[in-house]
């Protein structure tokens, strides 16, 4: 089994404390991507306030990730989604199906009192084939 980190150019880089991906190769080759929250290629928060936008960025984060590695939701094993207010998790829900399309990977959908940033309603990471 082989493991390759990967920080795409397609989204913001990380602070250097972990890495966007990984690509375990173990006969078929899998995707692990770190939890994708609202910010931009340039690392700018978008939306603050705003769940559904935030939600957009978040899953063209993990859209554009999915594409630089060649594959996309239809290839999603598992997706585990943090939010700060669920009570807005349809706002969520709205923006991934559009995203999944037919795709219907293991999910969690988890509640928490705080991201990284005050400013972030949403973070979600996800596991795919390629």
């Amino acid at each position: 089994m082989t493991v390759q980190f990967s920080n795409p150019n397609t989204v913001a880089a990380p602070d250097g404390r972990f890495s966007q991906c990984a690509v375990v190769s173990a006969g078929t080759s899998m995707l692990f991507i770190s939890g994708q929250v609202p910010r931009n290629i340039d690392g700018d928060t978008v939306g603050v306030g705003d769940m559904s936008r935030q939600a957009e960025q978040v899953f063209s984060n993990l859209q554009a990730i999915l594409q630089a590695h060649g594959t996309s939701f239809a290839k999603a094993i598992k997706a585990t989604i943090f939010v700060t207010d669920i009570s807005r998790a349809d706002e969520v829900i709205a923006v991934r199906s559009r995203f999944y399309g037919n795709a219907a990977p293991a999910s969690t959908f988890v509640a928490v009192c705080a991201l990284g940033n005050p400013d972030w309603l949403l973070e979600v990471e996800l596991i795919a084939s390629i």
